[in-house]
């Protein structure tokens, strides 16, 4: 990190729990070399132990990492970057509308078997990404699942997730695989518009479908990242701190670039 994006990412990190008189000791290295650390594995897509000299040691750094995303420390600072960012440009901290999508992706060996599926439209042997953003392509909530997971069935749980978190979302904006009795269920059981965004039949060659187009900007944002690349991770929960690893650094880049 530049010493700008550095004064933004220090402003909502997480306060360590010795900080606030609730016991544990300070800890031994600085969340600088840390975090510099998780960048280069998740931009460049390493092995841990693969880890170079100059970070700390490859154990140190998964610890820190493991430690942030079984306390949910990673959902907070993503939120804290991503409510920054909002307010940078004009919006309100909390979003009233969002996009939801999936993106199927391979699975590397190291990826157990209970925990992949085969996608039979994508013909893709792995895991799926149920991802949900705003307006400004943001991620508000992601889940990782099967690939075979279908995307009514996953909208089934991450829509009731999307709304416990953030109350003002009343419109939901997805593409025909979420159409038929979704639809009728998000109206009546979270009284939440789920609205299809549907491509015409006289539609011929790449053309930009409305709302449609946010939620697969941050997919491609989200692939630029070689370690999502693939799933190489053994559990899908670290699949999903892995995803918000990657949107934190856009998003950290995206405000040291505007601070003055």
């Amino acid at each position: 990190m530049t010493d700008a994006e550095w004064t933004v990412v220090r402003s909502v990190l997480p306060v360590p729990a010795w900080m606030n008189g609730k016991g544990g000791q300070p800890e031994g290295y600085c969340h600088r070399q840390m975090i510099d650390a998780i960048r280069y594995l998740v931009d460049n897509g390493i092995k841990w132990r693969a880890m170079p000299a100059d970070f700390p040691a490859w154990d140190r750094v998964y610890a820190f990492f493991r430690r942030w995303r079984d306390h949910r420390l990673i959902t907070e600072f993503h939120d804290r970057l991503r409510g920054r960012v909002r307010e940078s440009e004009g919006r309100d901290t909390e979003p009233t509308a969002a996009i939801v999508d999936s993106q199927s992706v391979k699975a590397a060996a190291s990826v157990p078997a209970p925990s992949r599926g085969f996608d039979g439209a994508k013909n893709i042997n792995g895991r799926k990404r149920h991802v949900i953003v705003d307006c400004l392509g943001l991620l508000l909530m992601v889940l990782v699942t099967p690939a075979d997971v279908t995307d009514r069935d996953a909208a089934c749980g991450i829509l009731p997730r999307l709304l416990a978190r953030h109350r003002k979302i009343r419109l939901v904006w997805a593409d025909g695989g979420y159409a038929g009795r979704l639809v009728d269920w998000a109206r009546n059981k979270l009284r939440l518009t789920l609205e299809i965004v549907k491509r015409s039949d006289d539609m011929h060659g790449f053309v930009v479908l409305p709302r449609r187009w946010c939620v697969e900007r941050t997919l491609g944002w989200l692939m630029r990242s070689r370690r999502l690349a693939r799933d190489y991770e053994t559990r899908p929960a670290t699949s999903e701190a892995v995803m918000r690893w990657s949107m934190a650094m856009l998003m950290g880049r995206r405000l040291a670039r505007r601070r003055p």
